[in-house]
Protein backbone atom coordinates (compact mmCIF):
# COMPACT_ATOMS: atom_id res chain seq x y z
CA UNK A 1 0.00 0.00 0.00
CA UNK A 2 1.33 3.55 -0.84
CA UNK A 3 0.57 6.32 1.86
CA UNK A 4 -1.00 9.33 1.47
CA UNK A 5 0.92 12.00 3.99
CA UNK A 6 -0.32 15.00 3.98
CA UNK A 7 1.25 17.60 6.57
CA UNK A 8 -0.67 20.73 7.38
CA UNK A 9 1.37 23.73 8.97
CA UNK A 10 4.27 22.90 7.41
CA UNK A 11 5.36 25.89 8.04
CA UNK A 12 5.49 25.99 11.44
CA UNK A 13 8.72 23.53 12.19
CA UNK A 14 11.64 25.54 11.42
CA UNK A 15 13.81 21.87 10.90
CA UNK A 16 14.68 19.58 8.31
CA UNK A 17 12.11 16.86 7.95
CA UNK A 18 13.07 13.51 6.79
CA UNK A 19 11.04 11.75 4.60
CA UNK A 20 8.91 8.36 5.62
CA UNK A 21 11.25 5.19 4.83
CA UNK A 22 8.13 3.44 3.47
CA UNK A 23 6.06 3.76 0.16
CA UNK A 24 4.20 6.96 -0.27
CA UNK A 25 3.12 10.45 -1.34
CA UNK A 26 3.62 13.75 -0.04
CA UNK A 27 1.99 16.81 -0.07
CA UNK A 28 2.20 19.40 2.48
CA UNK A 29 0.99 23.30 2.98
CA UNK A 30 2.57 26.01 5.17
CA UNK A 31 -0.72 27.43 6.65
CA UNK A 32 -4.00 26.60 6.76
CA UNK A 33 -7.55 28.19 7.71
CA UNK A 34 -9.86 25.55 9.68
CA UNK A 35 -12.25 26.01 6.92
CA UNK A 36 -9.47 24.36 4.84
CA UNK A 37 -8.65 21.48 6.94
CA UNK A 38 -11.02 18.92 5.27
CA UNK A 39 -10.50 19.33 1.84
CA UNK A 40 -7.09 19.32 2.16
CA UNK A 41 -7.31 16.38 3.85
CA UNK A 42 -9.15 14.32 1.09
CA UNK A 43 -7.65 11.46 0.01
CA UNK A 44 -5.15 11.03 2.92
CA UNK A 45 -4.35 8.06 4.61
CA UNK A 46 -1.45 9.91 7.24
CA UNK A 47 -2.90 13.30 8.60
CA UNK A 48 0.14 15.72 10.01
CA UNK A 49 -1.31 18.35 11.84
CA UNK A 50 -0.25 20.69 14.15
CA UNK A 51 -2.69 23.29 15.75
CA UNK A 52 -5.14 22.91 12.97
CA UNK A 53 -8.49 22.03 14.23
CA UNK A 54 -9.92 18.09 13.19
CA UNK A 55 -13.31 17.90 14.51
CA UNK A 56 -15.47 14.99 14.61
CA UNK A 57 -17.78 16.26 12.84
CA UNK A 58 -15.62 16.26 9.28
CA UNK A 59 -14.09 12.79 10.07
CA UNK A 60 -16.79 11.09 7.70
CA UNK A 61 -15.22 12.75 4.82
CA UNK A 62 -11.97 11.60 5.47
CA UNK A 63 -12.99 7.75 4.84
CA UNK A 64 -8.77 7.21 4.15
CA UNK A 65 -7.73 8.59 6.99
CA UNK A 66 -5.82 6.01 9.32
CA UNK A 67 -3.23 8.44 11.58
CA UNK A 68 -2.85 11.33 12.71
CA UNK A 69 0.03 12.03 13.64
CA UNK A 70 -0.06 15.59 15.48
CA UNK A 71 3.73 17.58 15.32
CA UNK A 72 3.37 18.69 18.72
CA UNK A 73 1.90 17.49 22.22
CA UNK A 74 -1.30 18.85 22.94
CA UNK A 75 -4.20 17.43 20.73
CA UNK A 76 -7.04 19.23 22.37
CA UNK A 77 -7.63 20.68 18.32
CA UNK A 78 -8.64 16.98 17.80
CA UNK A 79 -11.69 15.08 18.74
CA UNK A 80 -9.39 11.98 20.32
CA UNK A 81 -12.46 9.79 21.21
CA UNK A 82 -14.25 10.42 17.33
CA UNK A 83 -10.98 9.66 16.36
CA UNK A 84 -10.55 6.04 17.69
CA UNK A 85 -14.31 5.76 17.59
CA UNK A 86 -13.56 5.75 13.61
CA UNK A 87 -10.41 3.75 14.07
CA UNK A 88 -7.94 6.25 13.49
CA UNK A 89 -4.98 6.58 15.31
CA UNK A 90 -3.91 9.38 17.11
CA UNK A 91 0.00 9.61 18.49
CA UNK A 92 1.52 13.03 19.47
CA UNK A 93 5.38 14.11 19.88
CA UNK A 94 6.24 13.67 23.93
CA UNK A 95 9.54 14.76 26.01
CA UNK A 96 11.40 16.51 23.20
CA UNK A 97 10.93 19.97 25.19
CA UNK A 98 12.51 18.76 28.22
CA UNK A 99 15.32 21.33 28.27
CA UNK A 100 13.88 24.15 26.18
CA UNK A 101 10.50 25.15 28.31
CA UNK A 102 12.34 24.55 31.06
CA UNK A 103 14.77 27.04 30.60
CA UNK A 104 12.38 29.36 28.90
CA UNK A 105 10.45 29.39 32.16
CA UNK A 106 13.44 30.25 33.83
CA UNK A 107 14.15 32.90 31.49
CA UNK A 108 11.06 34.59 32.23
CA UNK A 109 11.44 33.42 36.63
CA UNK A 110 14.85 35.32 36.14
CA UNK A 111 13.93 38.27 34.62
CA UNK A 112 10.77 39.14 36.43
CA UNK A 113 12.25 38.33 39.93
CA UNK A 114 14.81 40.86 39.25
CA UNK A 115 13.10 43.29 37.34
CA UNK A 116 15.02 43.34 34.31
CA UNK A 117 11.69 44.86 32.01
CA UNK A 118 11.82 47.91 34.57
CA UNK A 119 15.39 48.51 35.15
CA UNK A 120 16.10 48.35 31.07
CA UNK A 121 13.31 50.89 30.41
CA UNK A 122 15.06 52.94 33.15
CA UNK A 123 17.87 53.33 31.44
CA UNK A 124 16.41 54.00 28.22
CA UNK A 125 14.78 56.48 29.56
CA UNK A 126 18.00 57.76 31.10
CA UNK A 127 17.08 57.81 34.53
CA UNK A 128 20.33 56.35 35.32
CA UNK A 129 22.60 58.83 33.79
CA UNK A 130 20.55 61.37 36.55
CA UNK A 131 20.99 59.20 39.23
CA UNK A 132 23.36 60.89 42.03
CA UNK A 133 25.09 57.29 42.89
CA UNK A 134 26.90 54.42 40.91
CA UNK A 135 23.52 52.21 40.56
CA UNK A 136 20.17 53.01 39.90
CA UNK A 137 17.84 51.32 42.22
CA UNK A 138 13.63 51.48 43.04
CA UNK A 139 12.63 48.20 41.41
CA UNK A 140 12.09 44.63 44.22
CA UNK A 141 15.21 42.56 43.13
CA UNK A 142 14.50 39.53 44.90
CA UNK A 143 16.89 36.02 44.94
CA UNK A 144 15.82 32.57 43.99
CA UNK A 145 17.75 30.85 46.78
CA UNK A 146 15.78 29.83 49.61
CA UNK A 147 12.75 30.68 48.03
CA UNK A 148 9.92 28.13 47.00
CA UNK A 149 8.70 27.13 43.30
CA UNK A 150 4.96 25.21 43.07
CA UNK A 151 5.04 23.13 39.69
CA UNK A 152 1.69 22.17 38.14
CA UNK A 153 2.91 19.12 36.24
CA UNK A 154 5.02 16.35 37.02
CA UNK A 155 6.00 15.67 33.42
CA UNK A 156 9.56 15.84 31.48
CA UNK A 157 9.02 19.44 31.60
CA UNK A 158 7.80 20.03 35.17
CA UNK A 159 10.78 17.56 35.91
CA UNK A 160 13.12 19.60 34.20
CA UNK A 161 11.92 23.07 35.88
CA UNK A 162 12.61 21.30 39.35
CA UNK A 163 16.05 20.62 38.73
CA UNK A 164 16.61 23.86 37.56
CA UNK A 165 14.88 25.26 40.77
CA UNK A 166 17.16 23.06 43.10
CA UNK A 167 20.11 24.38 41.21
CA UNK A 168 19.24 27.69 42.29
CA UNK A 169 18.60 26.26 45.63
CA UNK A 170 15.07 26.64 45.48
CA UNK A 171 12.86 24.49 47.71
CA UNK A 172 10.16 22.58 45.07
CA UNK A 173 6.47 21.42 45.59
CA UNK A 174 4.54 19.76 42.83
CA UNK A 175 0.99 20.52 43.19
CA UNK A 176 -1.16 17.55 43.69
CA UNK A 177 -3.73 16.52 41.13
CA UNK A 178 -5.27 13.49 39.24
CA UNK A 179 -2.72 10.55 38.35
CA UNK A 180 -0.75 9.26 36.35
CA UNK A 181 1.84 10.61 39.15
CA UNK A 182 5.88 9.97 38.56
CA UNK A 183 8.27 8.23 40.40
CA UNK A 184 9.71 9.62 42.81
CA UNK A 185 7.67 12.88 43.02
CA UNK A 186 5.93 13.81 46.75
CA UNK A 187 2.60 15.99 45.95
CA UNK A 188 1.61 18.78 48.46
CA UNK A 189 -1.71 19.72 48.45
CA UNK A 190 -2.86 22.72 45.86
CA UNK A 191 -4.24 25.19 48.74
CA UNK A 192 -0.40 25.05 49.99
CA UNK A 193 1.66 24.91 46.47
CA UNK A 194 -0.59 28.40 45.92
CA UNK A 195 -0.32 29.67 49.67
CA UNK A 196 3.57 29.10 49.80
CA UNK A 197 4.80 29.15 46.74
CA UNK A 198 7.34 32.64 45.59
CA UNK A 199 6.77 31.25 41.97
CA UNK A 200 3.60 28.83 40.57
CA UNK A 201 4.42 27.29 36.94
CA UNK A 202 2.22 25.35 34.86
CA UNK A 203 2.52 22.40 32.84
CA UNK A 204 -0.08 20.74 32.18
CA UNK A 205 -2.28 19.77 28.72
CA UNK A 206 -5.09 21.66 28.55
CA UNK A 207 -7.98 19.54 29.23
CA UNK A 208 -11.80 20.14 30.85
CA UNK A 209 -10.44 19.48 34.40
CA UNK A 210 -7.44 21.94 33.56
CA UNK A 211 -9.41 24.75 32.06
CA UNK A 212 -9.16 28.00 34.20
CA UNK A 213 -7.14 25.81 36.90
CA UNK A 214 -6.01 29.29 37.84
CA UNK A 215 -8.78 31.89 38.52
CA UNK A 216 -9.76 34.54 40.91
CA UNK A 217 -9.57 32.19 44.05
CA UNK A 218 -6.63 30.52 43.15
CA UNK A 219 -4.60 33.78 42.32
CA UNK A 220 -5.94 35.59 45.72
CA UNK A 221 -4.32 32.40 47.41
CA UNK A 222 -1.41 33.43 46.53
CA UNK A 223 1.47 35.48 48.21
CA UNK A 224 1.39 39.61 47.31
CA UNK A 225 4.89 39.34 45.84
CA UNK A 226 4.79 35.66 44.13
CA UNK A 227 5.10 35.32 40.03
CA UNK A 228 2.67 33.00 37.92
CA UNK A 229 4.76 31.54 35.25
CA UNK A 230 2.75 29.56 32.28
CA UNK A 231 4.73 27.89 29.32
CA UNK A 232 1.89 25.61 28.58
CA UNK A 233 -1.37 26.00 27.57
CA UNK A 234 -3.43 29.93 27.75
CA UNK A 235 -6.49 28.07 28.66
CA UNK A 236 -5.32 26.73 32.09
CA UNK A 237 -5.39 30.48 33.56
CA UNK A 238 -8.10 32.66 33.75
CA UNK A 239 -6.64 35.35 31.77
CA UNK A 240 -9.41 38.49 32.69
CA UNK A 241 -9.35 37.54 36.68
CA UNK A 242 -4.97 37.65 36.09
CA UNK A 243 -5.12 41.18 34.06
CA UNK A 244 -7.06 42.62 36.80
CA UNK A 245 -4.80 41.03 39.94
CA UNK A 246 -2.11 42.46 38.00
CA UNK A 247 -3.95 46.00 37.80
CA UNK A 248 -4.39 45.91 41.88
CA UNK A 249 -1.02 44.50 42.44
CA UNK A 250 -2.25 41.47 44.40
CA UNK A 251 0.11 39.54 42.81
CA UNK A 252 4.11 40.36 41.79
CA UNK A 253 3.80 39.80 38.29
CA UNK A 254 3.24 36.81 35.32
CA UNK A 255 5.29 35.41 32.81
CA UNK A 256 3.49 33.84 29.84
CA UNK A 257 4.60 32.14 26.37
CA UNK A 258 1.03 31.46 25.70
CA UNK A 259 -2.19 32.92 25.32
CA UNK A 260 -6.02 31.32 25.50
CA UNK A 261 -6.19 32.27 21.70
CA UNK A 262 -3.43 32.61 19.37
CA UNK A 263 -2.63 34.38 17.56
CA UNK A 264 -5.02 37.32 20.00
CA UNK A 265 -6.36 39.13 16.46
CA UNK A 266 -9.16 40.36 18.34
CA UNK A 267 -6.49 41.31 21.22
CA UNK A 268 -6.13 39.63 24.70
CA UNK A 269 -6.62 41.25 28.21
CA UNK A 270 -3.15 40.83 29.35
CA UNK A 271 -2.10 42.53 26.22
CA UNK A 272 -4.13 45.34 27.65
CA UNK A 273 -1.96 46.00 30.13
CA UNK A 274 1.28 48.23 29.86
CA UNK A 275 3.45 47.07 33.37
CA UNK A 276 6.85 46.11 33.72
CA UNK A 277 6.29 43.28 35.50
CA UNK A 278 4.33 41.34 33.24
CA UNK A 279 6.38 39.63 30.13
CA UNK A 280 4.13 38.08 27.44
CA UNK A 281 6.07 35.62 24.98
CA UNK A 282 4.28 34.78 21.26
CA UNK A 283 4.65 31.13 22.23
CA UNK A 284 8.02 29.94 21.13
CA UNK A 285 9.14 28.33 24.71
CA UNK A 286 9.12 25.36 23.00
CA UNK A 287 11.20 26.31 19.73
CA UNK A 288 14.79 26.14 19.75
CA UNK A 289 16.97 24.83 17.17
CA UNK A 290 17.64 21.89 19.13
CA UNK A 291 14.05 20.86 20.65
CA UNK A 292 12.45 21.66 16.96
CA UNK A 293 15.00 19.00 15.39
CA UNK A 294 14.20 16.76 18.31
CA UNK A 295 10.33 17.48 17.36
CA UNK A 296 10.76 16.50 13.92
CA UNK A 297 12.57 13.36 14.13
CA UNK A 298 10.34 11.96 16.31
CA UNK A 299 7.12 12.69 14.13
CA UNK A 300 8.72 10.53 11.31
CA UNK A 301 9.62 8.01 13.94
CA UNK A 302 6.07 8.23 14.82
CA UNK A 303 4.80 7.77 11.33
CA UNK A 304 6.98 5.15 10.57
CA UNK A 305 6.15 2.95 13.47
CA UNK A 306 2.11 3.29 12.55
CA UNK A 307 3.02 1.91 9.13
CA UNK A 308 5.29 -0.64 10.54
CA UNK A 309 2.48 -2.16 12.47
CA UNK A 310 3.89 -1.22 15.94
CA UNK A 311 2.12 2.52 17.13
CA UNK A 312 3.73 4.69 19.23
CA UNK A 313 2.94 7.63 21.41
CA UNK A 314 -0.58 6.99 20.88
CA UNK A 315 -3.28 9.17 22.22
CA UNK A 316 -6.00 8.05 24.49
CA UNK A 317 -9.07 9.53 25.24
Amino acid sequence: MVEHVVFLERGAIEATVRRPSFAHTWAEHDRVAAAEVAALLGGATIAIINKAPLPGAILPRLDRLRLVAVSATGTDNIDVAACRARGIVVSNIRNYAAHTVPEHAFALILALRRSLVAYRDDVARGLWHKSEQFCLSGHPIRDLHGSTIGIFGEGAIGQGVAQIARGFGMRVLFADHAPPKADGVQFTHVDTVLRESDVITLHLPLAPQTRNLIGARELASMKPGALLINTARGGLVDERALADALRKGSIGGAGFDVLSVEPPRAGNPLLELDIPNLIVTPHVAWSSREAMQALADQLIDNVEAFVQGAPRNVVVP
